[in-house]
C-alpha cells in the first residue's frame, strides 16, 4: 500500500496588512490588550475584488513549484474552506480551472479550523487505496468578510490568507495517521448563526464565547495528541515539531505546557497573521520548511480545532 509522502508547500498571504495600531483607531481595544489576550501583531486583508480562490492559487501555484509538478499531474483537488467565492461551483473547482487541470475531481471540505487535517485525511485515504498518485491539498479563507468589525471580542482574532501542500505516493514513510472528530452539541460556542438555508443571510458573522472554547480547545487537544503518539507507539520526545492551529497563542501555549513540550519545538506564526482558519496549519508549515527550520526526516504533528466542534491531528513523517 502506497504511503502520502509530502512534495511541496506553498502558501500566499494577502499584500494589506492589519495592524493592532490599526485597529485602535477602529474599535475600543488596544494593541497591549490584543498581543496580552492572543499573541496577534497582524492580519492580512483581502482588498475588494480579491477573492478565497485568488489567495488559493497562488499558493497551489508555490506548492506544485516546490513539489516539481505540473497541474496536470494532479488527480485530486481538496480546498478546505469556510468563506468561499460563491455557494457553488466549489472554489476546488474555480481553483482547478485556474490551474488548467481539468477532468480531475475537485471539491472543497468545510471543517472550519481543523478542515485542513480533515483535507489531509481524506486525500490520504485516496492515495493509499490508489485512487490517487498525486493529490493538491489547500487551506484558504478570506475570514475578514465574515467578521463584524464592530465586535472587538472577535474581529482582532482573525485573517486571510492560503496554504496548500502537494502528497504523491511513494514507498518511503509520509503521513503516518490521521485522527479526526466532531461534536455538534456544541455548535452555539463558536459558530456564524446566519445563512440562506435558514433564512436568516443578515446574521452571517463570527460569534465566539472565547473562554468556553479556550478550555474545550485545550483539554481536545493535549489528549488528542497523547492518543496520536499512544496509537502510533511514539512518545512525545519523539516529535521533532509541533505545528498547531494558529488560533490564540495561549491555546498554543498551555498545549504545549500539557505535553511537556518546549516552545523550540512548537512553529509559531499567530503573531503574523492572526487566525486564517484552515489555512493557519499549511501557512506555518510551509514557512517552516522554506526557512530551514523542518527537515526531511522529520516527524511532525499537525492539530487543529474549530467550530462545529471539530478538530484533528495528523502525524507527518516528512
Amino acid at each position: 500500500m502506497p504511503a502520502s509522502c509530502i512534495l511541496g508547500t506553498g502558501s500566499y498571504l494577502p499584500e494589506r496588512v492589519v495592524t493592532n495600531a490599526d485597529l485602535e483607531t477602529m474599535i475600543d481595544t488596544t494593541d497591549a490588550w490584543i498581543r496580552e489576550r492572543t499573541g496577534i501583531e497582524k492580519r492580512h486583508v483581502v482588498v475588494d475584488g480579491e477573492t478565497c480562490c485568488d489567495l488559493a492559487e497562488k499558493a497551489s501555484r508555490n506548492a506544485l513549484d516546490a513539489a516539481g509538478l505540473q497541474a496536470s499531474d494532479i488527480d485530486l483537488i481538496l480546498v478546505a474552506t469556510t468563506t468561499p467565492d460563491q455557494f457553488f461551483p466549489s472554489t476546488a473547482c474555480l481553483l482547478q480551472h485556474r490551474l488548467d487541470a481539468h477532468g480531475c475531481p475537485a471539491f472543497d471540505l468545510q471543517a472550519v479550523c481543523a478542515g485542513f487535517v480533515y483535507a489531509l485525511d481524506v486525500a490520504d485515504k485516496y492515495i493509499r487505496c490508489g485512487a490517487a498518485r498525486h493529490v493538491l491539498v489547500v487551506g484558504a479563507e478570506t475570514f475578514s468578510r465574515v467578521l463584524d468589525w464592530t465586535d472587538r471580542s472577535t474581529c482582532v482574532l482573525f485573517g486571510d490568507g492560503a496554504g496548500a501542500v502537494v502528497l504523491g505516493a511513494g514507498d518511503q514513510p509520509g503521513i503516518i495517521s490521521s485522527r479526526i472528530y466532531a461534536d455538534g452539541a456544541y455548535k452555539d460556542l463558536l459558530q456564524i448563526p446566519g445563512g440562506h438555508g435558514n433564512g436568516r443571510p443578515d446574521e452571517a458573522f463570527v460569534e465566539m464565547k472565547g473562554n468556553e472554547v479556550f478550555r474545550f480547545a485545550v483539554t481536545k487537544l493535549w489528549r488528542l495528541v497523547d492518543e496520536t503518539l499512544a496509537a502510533n507507539g511514539l512518545s512525545r520526545s519523539d516529535i521533532d515539531w509541533l505545528i498547531p492551529h494558529q488560533a490564540n497563542l495561549r491555546i498554543i501555549q498551555a498545549t504545549a505546557r500539557k505535553l511537556d513540550l518546549p516552545m523550540e519545538r512548537v512553529v509559531v506564526t499567530v503573531h503574523e497573521h492572526g487566525n486564517t482558519s484552515s489555512a493557519s496549519i499549511p501557512l506555518a508549515f510551509d514557512q517552516a520548511v522554506r526557512d530551514g527550520r523542518i527537515q526531511r526526516g522529520q516527524t511532525l504533528l499537525m492539530e487543529a480545532f474549530g467550530g462545529g466542534f471539530t478538530w484533528g491531528s495528523t502525524l507527518i513523517k516528512y
